[in-house]
């Protein structure tokens, strides 16, 4: 396997899953009976330019289908957090009614329609078809389909004063093009933010949990730096936001504009990560212990409970993007 960024053979082994069934690939009820199709899980991580990432086993044409199961509107927290950005950018960059807001992967129209409000033009590029549809009910022109460079050079060239994408730069199996695309499609002066859980924050507090097949790639601001810059643009401002666990927010520009200043954000977290030692081999090699280690504690409860004779009940909670698990004892089995 092959880097997806600079293609530099991919040697180092960040974390290893065994075998996992797809994201999101819900089991109907006429196959229960059926085997259920597994993919290998394994995350390398390219020592060149440090980009942690998956191999493309199962392809994203057929992870991101007409029966897609997530819909961003169904959390009220992510449609507060789509409405706060909404009025930040608006503000910031001095969006008004003759801006076009470019959001790819635009869902079911989650963030767009708070654009829309504001009298901003709006497209979503979704390459779902039954998210999308959403979206077009809700009166938010859509291109179904996947974003990349022909995308771009066709239907949006140089158009987008604002270019978001909230967690899915983790998702493209092809970074390079995708970020090719960008550089097509946004305005001379135009502004690129895209959203992304935050690789510190995954080794930080050991979220194993959040790596799966639908994340091709697991991003820092170290390699998105690389990958932003073969593509010609520059990162110039960074933000940390708690959703997701710990993510960043990027804002990107051409290179070639002179009209925005490379925020002090950028250097402070840079620093910040260089300080974990992001860039260096030793980070990533005993993240696969510390995994392994929570498996076995894990293991080694729920044996020991058994034993005593209690009975554990199990509850699912999300907060803030993030999905607790919450065990509690009974005393008895009941």
């Amino acid at each position: 396997m092959n880097c997806r960024h600079c293609n530099n053979v991919l040697t180092h082994v960040f974390c290893d899953l065994q075998t996992c069934p797809p994201s999101n690939a819900m089991v109907k009820p006429e196959m229960v009976n059926y085997p259920e199709t597994y993919f290998p899980l394994k995350v390398f991580v390219c020592e060149k330019c440090w980009l942690v990432q998956v191999d493309e086993l199962e392809k994203a044409d057929a992870i991101f289908n007409s029966e897609y199961t997530y819909f961003s509107s169904y959390s009220s927290s992510w449609l507060a957090h789509a409405k706060n950005y909404t009025d930040y950018m608006t503000d910031r960059f001095g969006l008004n009614s003759n801006s076009l807001v470019v959001e790819v992967a635009s869902n079911d129209g989650y963030l767009l329609q708070y654009f829309k409000e504001k009298e901003i033009k709006v497209l979503g590029v979704e390459p779902t078809a039954n998210t999308a549809q959403v979206a077009i009910e809700k009166g938010i022109e859509n291109i179904v389909d996947f974003f990349g460079s022909n995308l771009a050079t066709e239907k949006l060239f140089s158009k987008a004063d604002v270019i978001l994408g909230n967690n899915v730069l983790a998702h493209v199996p092809n970074i390079n093009d995708f970020v090719k695309g960008v550089k097509i499609a946004l305005k001379p002066n135009g502004v690129n933010t895209f959203e992304f859980p935050h690789l510190l924050q995954l080794v930080q507090h050991n979220q194993f949990d959040t790596i799966y097949h639908e994340h091709f790639s697991y991003l820092s601001l170290t390699n998105l730096i690389t990958v932003f810059e073969k593509q010609g643009l520059a990162i110039f401002d960074v933000q940390e936001l708690p959703t997701h666990g710990g993510s960043l927010r990027i804002f990107a520009k051409h290179i070639e504009d002179d009209s925005k200043s490379i925020e002090k954000t950028v250097d402070i977290m840079l620093e910040k990560e260089k300080a974990t030692g992001i860039n260096t081999l030793a980070y990533y090699q005993n993240f696969q212990a510390k995994v392994e280690q929570i498996k076995y504690d894990f293991i080694d409860f729920l044996i020991k409970q058994k034993q005593n004779g209690k009975k554990l009940l199990v509850m699912e909670l999300r907060q803030k993007g993030i999905l607790y698990l919450i065990i509690v004892v009974l005393r008895e089995m009941i």
